[in-house]
């Protein structure tokens, strides 16, 4: 057993820290976008780790130093993705990450812009999001969405640094470890017409959420319903058509020996015809 072990053992968990500041959200986007995020990677990462093994946070603090005041070693990402770690402990919800408890750093953060980007770029020691981030919590990639200037910057952590990423030709952000990329997708989301940050297969397809999943069923289900009615029509056109001539053919047959019955009273054979 290292020191540090016996050490976390005798620091608070996240039963005991507090698990709120009392604070409101920004404003009605941002839950929105969480959900947004969440509802669409939940099924996504499930098939990443079929252990069932990851942790996603919106608004919940992340203890990365024991500090007097419990807040101020805290910081609370808009949005968060741990992988390899539990979703609960000891079959209780987490109240917040406790990363001396864990020992395992988030691979994503994200912040969402809702002033001018000062408080999401603010590097100053101990209290600033983009030091923590990268300092304290050091995140491998942390993400900045503005949605209403329709801007996202990613950051990638190499050798203790956040460095920025590049677009890629569609406009993303490739992350390896999660197997998706990252961009902004304009669109209509729980009647919100907005920029939302949102993920991409690596064959370019838009990780769908539940509610665009089972749109997407229902509209496909629809459209077999559709095809199976067209077939169902087609043959019985081919049915009715298979009848015309059935009927024609024996008009003809009928006709022919009418003929043949005439033919016979004038004396003649119609068969020498």
């Amino acid at each position: 057993m290292s020191i540090a072990e016996p050490l976390a053992s005798l620091l608070p968990t996240h039963l005991d820290l507090p698990h709120t500041d009392n604070k409101p959200v920004d404003n009605a986007y941002q839950p929105e976008q969480s959900y947004l995020l969440t509802s669409s990677l939940l099924p996504y990462l499930s098939r990443l780790h079929p252990d069932g093994n990851y942790f996603i946070g919106a608004d919940c603090g992340i203890y990365w130093a024991h500090k007097k005041e419990p807040l101020d070693g805290c910081k609370a990402p808009d949005w968060y993705y741990v992988p390899n770690v539990p979703r609960m402990l000891d079959g209780t919800y987490r109240r917040s990450y406790v990363m001396w408890q864990e020992m395992m750093a988030p691979l994503l953060v994200v912040e969402y812009v809702s002033g001018n980007g000062t408080e999401e770029r603010d590097e100053t020691p101990e209290t600033g999001k983009f030091w923590v981030y990268e300092r304290g919590i050091k995140a491998a990639y942390y993400a900045i969405h503005d949605p209403d200037r329709c801007m996202l910057e990613v950051f990638e952590l190499i050798r203790g640094r956040y460095q920025p990423m590049t677009l890629d030709l569609n406009g993303r952000f490739r992350i390896p470890a999660m197997e998706l990329d990252l961009g902004i997708w304009e669109g209509l989301y729980h009647g919100y017409l907005a920029n939302w940050l949102r993920a991409w297969d690596w064959n370019g397809i838009l990780i769908p959420t539940h509610e665009e999943n089972y749109d997407f069923q229902h509209k496909r289900a629809e459209q077999e319903r559709q095809r199976a009615e067209q077939q169902q029509q087609l043959a019985e056109q081919e049915r009715q058509r298979a009848e015309q001539q059935q009927q024609l053919a024996e008009q003809e047959r009928q006709r022919a020996e009418v003929l043949a019955a005439r033919l016979r009273e004038l004396g003649i054979d119609p068969d020498a015809i």
